[in-house]
């Protein structure tokens, strides 16, 4: 069952979800596979179809990421220094409530591509992640669709190899590319467009 949403309040709604998962509701595997499948259909560079996908439900597994990820994301808040006021502030707090319960989260999702590309030239880094970050927001648009939460995380690459082994990813020839935690919403799958800095300062005409 997918929410009635029109194709702009899809795109202008599918929020960045941490406090408002819910830990206790587990997600059907046919729900997952359904925005799998919609994801398959996001291009890929030279039509390579080189994603991957790997959809952590063991809470062992969900336990050795959520730690990774701590370690990375606690020293980098703190390095944020000084007291953070509004948005930046709440956004801090989520963060937060997301290290201390990302174990939790019922779903983990690890979209990858094959091959390694550390330290090579910029078009093929670009080819690389084109054939990978469509397909993963693709799958968060569907999540969206059905009334769950998502958010692209990607902390946990501090220690991508050490979560490669934990997943049995073959580091040397697939590249992470984030840690997709998924849940259902609570309080509703109401959400709202969120504040963004005036169009004129970011759309440059013929010229910078």
């Amino acid at each position: 069952m997918t929410l009635d949403l029109t194709p702009d309040e899809l795109l202008s709604t599918t929020r960045a979800v941490r406090k408002r998962l819910d830990l206790t509701r587990p997600v059907p595997r046919e729900v997952l596979e359904e925005c799998l499948n919609l994801a398959q259909q996001a291009p890929t560079a030279s039509y390579s179809q080189n994603w991957h996908f790997v959809v952590v439900t063991d809470a062992a597994k969900r336990a050795a990421l959520g730690e990774l990820w701590r370690q990375v994301a606690y020293p980098y808040l703190e390095r944020g220094g000084g007291p953070r006021e509004g948005q930046m502030a709440r956004i801090g707090s989520a963060v937060v409530h997301l290290a201390e319960h990302l174990h939790e989260v019922p779903v983990h999702v690890i979209p990858c591509v094959r091959g390694r590309f550390d330290g090579k030239p910029n078009p093929l880094v670009a080819s690389m992640f084109g054939s990978i970050i469509p397909a993963a927001w693709s799958f968060m648009l569907a999540a969206r669709a059905r009334g769950l939460g998502t958010c692209w995380t990607t902390v946990h690459l501090y220690y991508e190899m050490e979560a490669a082994e934990v997943l049995g990813i073959p580091f040397d020839k697939v590249s992470q590319a984030a840690l997709i935690p998924v849940a259902y919403t609570l309080g509703g799958t109401d959400f709202k467009p969120a504040p963004r800095i005036p169009m004129d300062s970011i759309v440059h005409r013929d010229k910078w």
